[in-house]
């Protein structure tokens, strides 16, 4: 078993074609406390994947609540975040187009997965796979679906500013909810004028 990620809230171990994803203690949190936050956490965190398979994503296998680890079937690709730059126009505005058809299906089925940036999506031989439902919850909001979209937008803008604009475009063209669209435009709006 193999650590490939450390991050704030979890660990990431690879195990042949296994990803352990296991949340670890905070040591300024009371035991007790933490260990309900993280128990619950993870519990979250696999439901909303289970749920979330109507789209790409990786295989939930088990959930230890005990240990707090979540196992799923590793992805195999790269980071989005890494090859976007890259990628030829046509292909990055398809790519972009999926992302869209797939954010809407989840948020379709009042999932938002919370931390919608190209980090958390795997590209493998032009598949998109989104991962890291972590900050996910489910919702009937527009508003909080909106924010979702509203998230990538920002991810662009910080990450893939040269691309941001039509980029978005394109997600938006495969992102079929007007009324969370409409509501984006809002969202953007407030925070528009925030120093």
């Amino acid at each position: 078993m193999k650590l490939i990620k450390q991050g704030a809230e979890a660990k990431l171990w690879k195990d042949g074609e296994i990803l352990i994803k296991e949340r670890i203690k905070k040591g300024y949190r009371i035991d007790e406390i933490d260990r309900r936050l993280r128990k619950s956490r993870t519990r979250k965190e696999a439901k909303l994947l289970q749920k979330a398979a109507i789209v790409n994503v990786p295989e939930l296998i088990s959930v230890d609540e005990t240990n707090m680890k979540i196992k799923m079937k590793f992805l195999h690709g790269d980071l989005v975040k890494d090859v976007f730059d890259d990628l030829n126009e046509r292909v990055r505005n398809d790519l972009c187009f999926n992302m869209g058809k797939q954010i809407s299906e989840l948020h379709r089925n009042n999932i938002v997965h919370g931390d919608l940036t190209t980090s958390n999506m795997i590209l493998n031989k032009g598949r998109l796979s989104f991962f890291d439902f972590g900050l996910g919850f489910e919702s009937l909001r527009t508003e909080d679906k909106a924010v979702d979209l509203h998230l990538l937008k920002q991810a662009f803008e910080s990450k893939h500013y040269e691309y941001a604009e039509e980029s978005f475009k394109h997600v938006l063209k495969g992102y079929n909810d007007k009324e969370v669209i409409d509501r984006l435009t809002k969202v953007e709006g407030r925070g528009r004028y925030k120093k």
